[in-house]
């Protein structure tokens, strides 16, 4: 019976803290299988995300390519305070322009992904499409390798939040970093 009780007090404890990150998200259909999931990220209360901004490493010549290392969520709310949020990134890469919906916020993405090389040097996601809620569709300056996957679902109120699957280094290994995506819905 305490195991019961026990379980019950740590379900509730998920969902009062993290439910809204767990149970409303959408993805792609086109995520690499390296690395881990980091932890989800959310806006503030009251805030939704209308633009974003991605750390790109550029093309490395005969090194070690990346490509798309993090992707940051610009948020705001109707006051205009404005706030960040990302999950985890990976090491490499600079962040570049934000880009933003005019009038909308961010509903849907589409992610850019290399397939396996096999032997080859593997980046895994490369770039990223946001779709806002007005219909403009916007694309940042991301990697040169692989092709868009489908468009993710929509959300109904919003975008709110960001979780990232990331390849750790490696060391002498072959490196990729971000490898998948998903973006939390607002709730409202």
């Amino acid at each position: 019976m305490a195991h019961i009780t026990s379980a019950l007090v740590l379900l509730s404890l998920f969902s009062f803290g993290f439910g809204q990150l767990a149970y409303n998200y959408i993805t792609t259909d086109n995520g690499q299988k390296w690395g881990s999931w980091g932890p989800g990220e959310r806006c503030p209360n009251g805030h939704k995300a209308v633009g974003f901004s991605l750390k790109v490493e550029p093309y490395q010549e005969n090194g070690d390519d990346t490509a798309l290392n993090g992707v940051r969520l610009h948020c705001v709310n109707e006051n205009n305070y404005t706030a960040t949020v990302q999950s985890v990134t990976g090491l490499w890469g600079n962040w570049g322009q934000i880009h933003l919906c005019n009038n909308g916020c961010i509903e849907a993405y589409q992610l850019k992904v290399e397939s396996s090389q096999d032997d080859g040097d593997d980046t895994a996601a490369n770039n990223i499409k946001i779709q806002c809620s007005n219909g403009q569709k916007l694309e940042a300056v991301g990697g040169s390798w692989g092709t868009y996957g489908s468009w993710s679902k929509v959300c109904e109120y919003c975008v709110c939040g960001i979780r990232s699957k990331v390849e750790p280094p490696r060391g002498k290994g072959e490196d990729t970093a971000l490898n998948d995506l998903r973006m939390y819905c607002c709730d409202e």
